[in-house]
């Protein structure tokens, strides 16, 4: 398995697990570790997660399973994330959706997410969406806290564009080190907002949220998703195998280096996504993609 460097203190695996959706796989202790174990197998080391997931449940589901095998919990790269504040019944006084990107709550969502993983210290925390009221100085203090502490050992964003990201960076003693973006063959914002740019710019390496665009070319309900599908599997065919391996490979192959999160509790879904790393692509065929969904050719 591929690695990717995002400091001199931290590398993941190319493929990335995510576990946005733990708490509805149904998974017991043993199967958990037991997965976890296949994970680790395929070289898949780093897993995503953010304070949110499952009502605010997984990260702690994840963590009372590994806290049972402490030396598998020690080889894992763990990378979550905070900022957002959910209406749940597990945070009854949020009465609306809501962003805080405060110094209080920042410490205070992170050291839940260190107790609730079972774990000394985060890999990779992420401020995980922009925040209208955000005081980047505020922000410099958690993290000047939680770096000096010893609990995080790296700092990112998630969905921020490029203005947004060099405005933190500026407040900040720290390097961000990745931006997490949604990127696919069907979500192609990225390439015009200048976020992809900003990346190669600043040589830093975006993990990617959404691979496969949900599931929504898989479906195909418009004529734009089903210009996209033939195409992908016309040339799926000629590389003899999968669509979705087709789309992680058009992510893999940007020169950026995309990390892609893969979000299931199947392992046949995270093998195919390793596999895809060993198919090439032409230039032509990467471009045919690139037409099918923008809808026209280039210039």
């Amino acid at each position: 398995m591929e690695r990717i460097k995002l400091s001199e203190n931290l590398d993941i695996s190319r493929i990335i697990h995510g576990v946005m959706r733990l708490s509805s796989w149904n998974m017991n202790d043993k199967e958990i570790i037991g997965f976890v174990e296949e994970c680790l197998e395929l070289g898949i080391d780093s897993f995503d997660h953010a304070d949110i997931y499952g009502g605010y449940t997984c990260e702690e589901i994840f963590g009372q399973a590994l806290s049972q095998v402490p030396k598998l919990n020690n080889s894992l790269k763990i990378i979550t994330k905070c900022g957002i504040q959910l209406v749940t019944e597990n945070r009854p006084s949020t009465y609306i959706k809501h962003y805080n990107t405060t110094y209080n709550h920042i410490v205070s969502s992170t050291e839940r997410s260190l107790k609730n993983l079972r774990r000394e210290r985060i890999d990779l925390l992420l401020i995980h969406r922009p925040d209208p009221l955000m005081d980047p100085e505020e922000i410099a203090k958690a993290f000047d806290q939680l770096k000096s502490a010893g609990k995080v050992l790296e700092f990112g964003v998630s969905n921020f564009l490029p203005g947004q990201f060099d405005n933190l960076q500026s407040y900040l003693d720290v390097k961000l080190v990745t931006n997490q973006i949604e990127v696919s063959v069907a979500a192609i914002d990225s390439f015009h907002n200048g976020t992809i740019d900003h990346c190669q710019k600043h040589r830093i390496k975006p993990l990617v949220w959404s691979p496969l665009a949900g599931g929504a070319v898989f479906s195909a309900e418009t004529q734009r998703f089903l210009t996209l599908k033939n195409v992908l599997h016309r040339i799926a065919k000629s590389h003899d195998t999968s669509i979705d391996q087709i789309m992680y490979q058009w992510l893999l192959t940007h020169p950026v280096t995309l990390a892609p999160i893969v979000g299931s509790g199947k392992i046949e879904r995270l093998k195919a996504a390793v596999n895809a790393m060993s198919i090439e692509l032409t230039r032509q065929q990467w471009f045919e993609i690139w037409v099918a969904t923008t809808g026209s050719n280039v210039p």
